[in-house]
């Protein structure tokens, strides 16, 4: 049988595997005025399928049984086991950890549970990087992202395992769900797309049902076209995913003969979710390794939300799980100069307060851009971090807004689909820590950013405002008559994650320099999650695993004394 036909036979298999678990009386994917099916129940069996809450209806979910359908998972938990089995330095290493964020933090928390001894340095008074969180003057917190966890995130999900914390992920229904700007139920509210992925059934089987389900965003044949175009990359695996660095999303499409609709309808909001830009500039390979997850692992696209602020709720468990193992945070310590020896490798770090700190080795985990700032001269030719060169940080801005009421919305993430919107989601819904049963608090991200960054938060407010009029038609009126906006902020990130425009694979380096006692971690480091949390948590994984096993191999030059000098 030829390819085209495999896939035929795929499709057609998951479509007739559909029908065969819904009953007829089933009605979905109809809007907002169906989110909840429809149903006459046989048995009990539609429940089983499809289970979601209703608009304004929390409801969080049990987590979902990763151990046992992901070997990513197993993966995960036996690269965990592996740093606490090593056997015990009879020196242990003293290592500086420039950052606090995912990938520092990651990267301390192995280093210890493999007998080592980290000392975190972070420039701000807040734990987090690119998670961090602050309260206002009101004790409400602002978040310096929309945070989504993942089925896929092997790693993130085995932190919190390690940590003990999992319940504090709030696990929502296995969808994704999409905004249909302009277009408004029979009772005046905001429409949405449901994908939804079948209980019952393994991956990729449940993914295929969830996009062959859902006939408002894409035709048939243009799902058809779609998958015909995935072919390569299901043949040819992980090399071809690679290849496809070089282009563009959209070139990809052309290429591949796949419509434009596909992009219009659903790759623009998922290029401004992955990575803050559109179709034209972020590399395929980006796509094809999301779609690689969530389609191969039968939890991979299921979602959850952290049930509070990130630097409360996660990192300061990874921080107190380091320090309880001899480890050492230090806050407020920003460096001003990397110092080296003779042969290029790091003598010190010298810090702004004029205080320097030595130790055996030493990780960066800072942004890319701030790397190359800090980089010294003498290292700048070698080809390792002249590469650096090829990346740079993306413009990211995130919107709070606080309501005087409860809008109609959704217990989940929701992709806006609109011009200025990547994705949004009610706090006050989805999270606990944020709960509101009176008033909302949508927080979303603003994408792209690039054209607005430099503008004052009264204009980008009022450009949101618009979007919201599309979003929330019944609520949010010009006039002002319906919900009322309380207060906003609005956090800038003039250089967050890396860009991943097509080619940039190409820049990222491994977590292990050509210098003996330096090494990388963060989530443009060479790793296969890319700019994520996850991505940023597996990178300080690696760089403690290359630390430990150099500690063992003696290629990391020891100080004469045991203890860090500050």
């Amino acid at each position: 049988m030829s390819v085209r036909g495999n896939v035929f036979v795929a499709l057609a298999l998951a479509g007739n595997l559909a029908s065969a678990f819904m009953p007829s009386c089933v009605t979905v994917f109809r809007g907002a005025d169906s989110l909840r099916a429809r149903t006459h129940s046989r048995n009990g069996v539609s429940s089983m399928i499809f289970d979601y809450p209703a608009p304004g209806v929390r409801k969080d979910y049990p987590r979902p049984p990763l151990e046992e359908t992901s070997q990513n998972q197993r993966d995960s938990a036996a690269f965990s086991q592996a740093f606490v089995d090593m056997p015990r330095p009879d020196r242990p290493l003293k290592v500086a950890v420039i950052g606090a964020g995912l990938a520092g933090l990651s990267c301390a928390k192995y280093l210890s549970d493999a007998g080592h001894e980290p000392v975190v340095l972070e420039a701000r008074d807040v734990l987090g990087g690119k998670v961090a969180a602050w309260q206002d003057k009101d004790g409400d917190w602002i978040e310096t992202g929309l945070h989504i966890f993942f089925g896929a995130y092997p790693n993130v999900n085995q932190m919190f395992t390690e940590l003990g914390i999992r319940d504090r992920l709030q696990w929502k229904s296995h969808s994704m769900i999409f905004a249909m700007p302009g277009q408004q139920t029979a009772d005046g509210f905001q429409r949405f797309s449901r994908f939804e992925f079948p209980d019952l059934l393994p991956a990729p089987l449940n993914g295929l049902v969830a996009i062959l389900l859902n006939n408002e965003m894409l035709t048939f044949p243009e799902k058809i076209q779609f998958g015909i175009g995935l072919i390569p990359a299901i043949l040819f695996g992980q090399k071809y995913v690679e290849e496809c660095d070089s282009l563009t999303v959209t070139e990809w499409m052309k290429k591949q003969g796949v419509p434009d609709r596909v992009n219009d309808e659903v790759f623009i909001a998922m290029a401004k979710a992955l990575n803050f830009i559109d179709p034209d500039n972020l590399s395929m390979t980006v796509v094809l390794t999301a779609l690689n997850r969530f389609l191969q692992e039968t939890h991979g696209s299921k979602m959850a939300f952290l049930d509070g602020p990130p630097p409360t709720r996660l990192c300061q468990p990874m921080a107190d799980h380091m320090l309880a193992r001899g480890g050492e945070l230090r806050m407020n310590q920003r460096i001003s100069k990397i110092m080296l020896n003779d042969d290029k490798t790091v003598k010190g770090l010298k810090m702004q307060d004029g205080s320097m700190v030595e130790a055996d080795a030493y990780v960066s985990t800072m942004p890319v851009d701030i790397l190359k700032l800090m980089l010294p001269d003498e290292w700048k030719p070698m080809p390792y971090f002249d590469k650096l060169n090829g990346l740079e940080g993306v413009p990211v801005i995130n919107i709070h807004m606080w309501f005087d009421r409860k809008l109609t919305t959704v217990d989940h993430l929701l992709f806006s689909r609109s011009p200025l919107l990547s994705v949004y989601a009610d706090m006050s819904l989805t999270c606990k820590g944020y709960r509101d049963d009176d008033k909302s608090m949508l927080e979303l991200v603003f994408a792209p950013a690039k054209d607005w960054i430099g503008r004052p938060d009264e204009e980008i407010i009022q450009a949101t405002m618009e979007e919201l009029y599309r979003l929330f038609p019944n609520e949010i009126m010009r006039d002002g008559s319906k919900a009322k906006l309380l207060k906003s902020a609005v956090v800038k990130t003039p250089l967050s994650v890396y860009e991943a425009t097509a080619g940039r694979e190409l820049y990222r380096p491994v977590q292990t320099s050509p210098l003996a006692n330096f090494f990388l971690a963060g989530c443009f480091t060479k790793q296969k999650y890319l700019a994520s949390m996850e991505g940023a948590t597996f990178s300080g994984k690696l760089a403690a695993r290359a630390l430990a096993d150099a500690a063992m191999a003696g290629t990391i030059p020891l100080k004469e004394t045991a203890a860090v000098a500050a």
